[in-house]
């Protein structure tokens, strides 16, 4: 069964910095590309970073470049997202998942909220 599971986030002001880490089971994660989205409400679910199997290539959409980074440790099947310098626009939950993503692999995801 797969299962991806989100966490690290939380509230935090404008400026600030999470890192978030999702612990993936029950496929071989490694052999994929893996992604972070995020979605706010009444928004689309959309893709904010995402980093190859090997971890030599990596994407950031334009709204987080230079702020977020991705990284992955496939010995231990887990993904991280360290933010910093924290807007309120960045308020959302965020999720991971294979890029481009299963669709049944979905977990909970993790609320991140910016507060000014």
């Amino acid at each position: 069964q797969v299962q991806l599971v989100e966490s690290g986030g939380g509230l935090v002001q404008v400026g600030g910095s999470l890192r978030l880490s999702c612990a993936a089971s029950g496929r071989t994660f490694s052999r994929y590309t893996m992604g972070w989205f995020r979605q706010a409400p009444g928004t689309e679910r959309d893709l904010v970073a995402a980093i190859n199997w090997s971890g030599a290539s990596t994407y950031y959409a334009d709204s987080v470049k230079g702020r977020f980074t991705i990284s992955r440790d496939n010995a231990k099947n887990t993904v991280y997202l360290q933010m910093n310098s924290l807007k309120p626009d960045d308020t959302a939950v965020y999720y991971c998942n294979a890029d481009p993503p299963f669709p049944g692999d979905w977990g909970q995801g993790t609320q991140v909220t910016v507060s000014s």
